[in-house]
């Protein structure tokens, strides 16, 4: 068995028993402890189980990862998305970006753009595209929340909906084998359909780690957005999901 199906299989293990030990890991693929433990390490750097001491457990749905935390993972894997997503904005488009690292990566992506309209409800994304003398930035009103500087809540949402736009950038905490776009915060949540809604090119941007991830509060289907752009081939149930919808497929 190959390490990626090794990978695969200790994930569907985990969520048909809840909770698995290392001991229980070696005697089921056969492999030594340290094997084991290699996998675990890999898998939970790229936030798809939680460590424990003897093995491990799944990510909680009711809390994200720190923010500091999700800066540098899979940043490389960011990047490429940033850099393929921002040539399909054209100079003097106007766009709405949201919350997350992705979006701010992207955000890093586009000073080489010119004359770009922007809303946000993402104090990073602000400071980053604000440098540009050539764009005009425009932060939604909102409660601002301390640990990423997101900007959430009923005014936000009031405030986007005053705009329509040509592209909506949206990064997502997780995405079901269903096609469901999952998130942690309800308040973030309303302000993301808020831009799904009034764009007329919806841009999802997310790495390979979401796949499978599981968060509490559901933001809508990928079957919402009109391009998906990821770093690795998604699940098969994703693909056809994608296909059925007419959603592009972009990995980069």
């Amino acid at each position: 068995m190959t390490q990626d199906h090794r990978h695969k299989s200790i994930l569907a293990f985990l969520k048909v028993r809840g909770s698995v030990t290392i001991e229980e890991l070696v005697v089921h693929f056969k492999v030594t402890p340290q094997t084991i433990r290699r996998d675990l390490s890999y898998l939970a750097d790229n936030q798809k189980l939680r460590r424990h001491h003897g093995g491990a457990g799944p990510i909680s749905s009711i809390e994200n990862t720190s923010y500091r935390t999700r800066q540098i993972t899979d940043l490389k894997a960011k990047e490429k998305i940033a850099a393929h997503l921002v040539k399909m904005i054209p100079n003097g488009s106007s766009l709405f970006i949201n919350i997350g690292t992705t979006t701010e990566t992207i955000a890093k992506a586009l000073l080489h753009h010119e004359n770009l309209q922007v809303v946000t409800n993402n104090l990073n994304v602000a400071r980053i595209l604000g440098a540009k003398k050539d764009f005009s930035v425009l932060i939604a009103g909102g409660e601002v929340r301390y640990r990423d500087g997101g900007v959430i809540g009923e005014a936000t949402e009031e405030f986007i909906n005053q705009f329509r736009m040509d592209f909506g950038i949206i990064g997502i905490s997780g995405i079901e084998d269903d096609g469901s776009l999952l998130d942690f915060d309800f308040r973030e949540v309303k302000v993301a359909q808020a831009i799904i809604k009034n764009s007329r090119r919806v841009l999802l941007a997310a790495d390979s780690s979401k796949f499978g991830r599981y968060a509490m509060v559901r933001l809508g289907n990928i079957n919402q957005a009109h391009d998906f752009i990821t770093d690795s081939k998604p699940p098969e149930s994703i693909q056809t999901i994608l296909t059925s919808h007419d959603v592009n497929l972009h990995i980069v």
